[in-house]
């Protein structure tokens, strides 16, 4: 009986070990993926951040311009057609091509017999979508002469369909719902793949912001338009704040279209912007689902949203011009900076008598010689940028508004609230100071809206999410996210909803796996979260002069050395970003034995690999911090689409920049820059290579790399 007991004894002991070595391991790796979850959402934060800063760029450079056409160009008595097409963003003077003229043009382009890329009949049938998706796996394009005839034919469809689609689910068992792709074609192939492709069986909705930051956004209008063209009733295309022609000037969808048509892709972007406005605002489904790209507000009135006529606004960037005469004391600055841009420019020509419209000219795009590349002739060109073109046959007014004279702000804030606002935990409405546009809206707004239209339910996109998927709201609001590897390869799933006819939603989720797949967990947390530091880094830098000037505030003794909450508010305090600084410390900074922050170290890993030596640091770091505004200028002065730019074109460039961001940098510092970047003397300067030259360097990587 003794052993018997002691065996026992022994097997319980064995147990409780057993049982703490489980709970140790459980713990442990409890730990280690909430550190792995941690670190993967704070490097999504720093993408995230970063990309709501460059929203709030681009937004302030389109008012910027907006204000100049509005205001300036009529105070001044500058000639019209000459402010419009120097100061707007888009082609806001005269409305698309007609159909017959668009028909002739379609006439005059010949598809050689040596193409190689698919051929499409119209009217299209499924066979053709086929052809389409089989070409786009295999890397091959679509003529210029098929992409015009398909948008134009699209257009056609969009303007039979209402602001606000309604659908059923009776129809059909489910309805697939889709969130941004933003150009990322395998991931609508793979959808394509999963989900089945669109047909009266399997209808579709997709939610907005198909273009930008991908690489192939034009092949993804080119799938989605053949779609709807074969099945206008069962695909469905909703209007996101990506399907606007300023937004694409930053983005990449306007670089895409001239490299792949050069010498019709003018004609395209034109022919597009007509056709982002035409799209549908929003779809509800069951008179019970509302799908928007963005979201809502406190004053979002949907009957209104489906009378007006949609096709007034081509840009959300470009808002109606206010009737009151009367400037704000910032205005009146902007008025008077720019008088005295107009009257330098003036000044350095030559000394002889130059109207205001002469001027103006100067001041912006033909003030020096232009080049053109080998690849094309000057009379295949066009003669200006894609949106700042003004069509001969439609003369351009100062006093017409983005669109239409008749478009309003009501119109504008309605629009403007749908496609760019997020939702929010707290109740209320507020402002979103993080994009610069739309909104916050919180829970109550979300109940209320639902409630005043016997809704149950708010599907909306516009924003990155992990999983792909979000639901918040108390269940009444689902973000959903279809772009996989938004930010960096691993960084996040794509998802799409299925809907059933009892309206619950059922997630699929995804994600196009390259190299990831073989890659443990630390290795793709640790890879994407490299990158968003590496992008923070360069933030830092470009911001150097600035972020020193807060830490020397809290180190009046010069020591280099602050404390970490210190350090923590000089940061947000230049840079705007609402990020985690304390925890991203020991990243981003060293801290020296008495628990204090090296500030200097922050910039330790960067520098500027300068294509030439005589350039002033602060004029480098400006480069740096506004390269994208920068490019956006170049390209509305850039009229041929040659990439060269006079020496005189890019003095008149910087100048414009100035008096846009108020950047104090003398004549003589850029006149030196410009005969320095000017390698052949031949009077030109390759501007994209200009921009490329001056990018922020990581030494430490580099050396590892080597």
């Amino acid at each position: 009986m003794g052993c018997s007991t002691s065996i026992t004894k022994n097997q319980v002991n064995k147990s409780e070990k057993a049982i703490k070595a489980a709970i140790l391991i459980q713990r442990w790796y409890r730990s280690y993926m909430a550190r792995m979850e941690m670190r993967r959402r704070y490097a999504l934060s720093i993408f995230q951040s970063i990309e709501y800063a460059e929203e709030q760029s681009q937004l302030q450079l389109s008012n910027f311009f907006t204000f100049m056409l509005d205001h300036f160009t009529q105070a001044d008595g500058t000639d019209p057609d000459t402010g419009c097409h120097i100061f707007s963003s888009a082609a806001v003077c005269s409305s698309a091509s007609s159909d017959p003229a668009m028909k002739d043009y379609e006439r005059t382009i010949e598809v050689p017999a040596s193409h190689h890329g698919p051929h499409l009949c119209f009217p299209l049938t499924v066979a053709d979508t086929d052809v389409l998706l089989q070409a786009f796996k295999n890397r091959q394009q679509l003529h210029a002469r098929y992409v015009i005839q398909l948008f134009h034919e699209t257009r056609k469809v969009l303007q039979q369909m209402p602001n606000i689609t309604h659908l059923s689910t009776s129809y059909a068992k489910e309805i697939t719902i889709c969130g941004d792709l933003h150009g990322n074609l395998d991931d609508l192939l793979l959808i394509f793949y999963k989900n089945g492709l669109p047909s009266e069986e399997n209808p579709y909705v997709f939610n907005g912001d198909f273009v930008d930051r991908g690489k192939n956004s034009i092949e993804i209008l080119i799938i989605l338009f053949a779609f709807l063209l074969v099945y206008p009733n069962h695909l469905h295309l909703n209007r996101g704040n990506h399907e606007d022609p300023i937004i694409n000037l930053r983005y990449g969808f306007t670089k895409e279209v001239l490299r792949k048509y050069q010498c019709h892709g003018q004609t395209i972007l034109h022919l597009l912007q007509d056709v982002y406005s035409w799209l549908p605002l929003a779809t509800i489904i069951d008179s019970k689902v509302l799908i928007v790209h963005g979201g809502i507000s406190d004053t979002t009135d949907l009957n209104f949203l489906n009378l007006f006529q949609r096709s007034k606004l081509k840009s959300v960037l470009r808002p109606p011009k206010t009737r009151t005469g009367t400037f704000s004391e910032l205005q009146e600055a902007q008025l008077e900076a720019a008088r005295h841009q107009l009257k330098e420019v003036k000044k350095r020509c030559s000394g002889q008598h130059v109207s205001n419209k002469e001027a103006m000219r100067l001041a912006s795009v033909s003030g020096g010689r232009r080049e053109y590349s080998s690849r094309e002739k000057p009379e295949d060109r066009y003669s200006s940028h894609p949106y700042l073109e003004v069509q001969h046959s439609q003369p351009c007014s100062a006093t017409t508004s983005h669109a239409s004279p008749e478009l309003t702000n009501k119109e504008w804030k309605q629009v403007v609230d749908i496609l760019w606002s997020d939702p929010k935990p707290q109740n209320g409405c507020t402002p979103n100071k993080n994009r610069g546009g739309g909104c916050y809206f919180g829970p109550d707004i979300t109940a209320r809206l639902l409630k005043r239209y016997n809704l149950k339910m708010l599907i909306r996109s516009h924003e990155c999410k992990q999983e792909g998927y979000e639901i918040g709201h108390y269940g009444k609001v689902i973000t959903i996210f279809s772009a996989s590897n938004y930010y960096e390869e691993g960084s996040n799933r794509g998802a799409y909803i299925k809907l059933n006819p009892d309206l619950i939603p059922r997630f699929v989720q995804y994600q196009v796996s390259k190299s990831t797949r073989k890659q443990t967990l630390l290795q793709r947390v640790t890879a994407i979260e490299l990158s968003a530091l590496k992008c923070l880094r360069e933030k830092l830098y470009a911001h150097k002069s600035e972020l020193i000037a807060a830490f020397r505030h809290y180190d009046p003794n010069n020591t280099g050395k602050i404390s970490p909450t210190e350090w923590a508010s000089a940061m947000e305090s230049v840079l705007h970003l609402d990020l985690p600084w304390r925890t991203l410390r020991s990243r981003l900074v060293y801290t020296a034995q008495d628990g204090n922050i090296e500030y200097f170290s922050s910039f330790e890993d960067l520098e500027i690999k300068l294509p030439i030596k005589e350039v002033h640091s602060s004029l480098v770091e400006t480069l740096c911090r506004y390269k994208a505004d920068l490019e956006i200028i170049f390209n509305m002065m850039d009229r041929d689409n040659s990439g060269l730019i006079s020496i005189d074109e890019f003095r008149q460039t910087w100048k414009l920049f100035n008096l846009h961001l108020k950047i104090n940098i003398d004549d003589e510092s850029i006149d030196n820059l410009a005969r320095s970047m000017d390698f052949n003397k031949d009077g030109s300067i390759d501007f994209n290579e200009f921009l490329e030259a001056f990018h922020v360097v990581h030494k430490f990587e580099n050396k590892c790399r080597s």
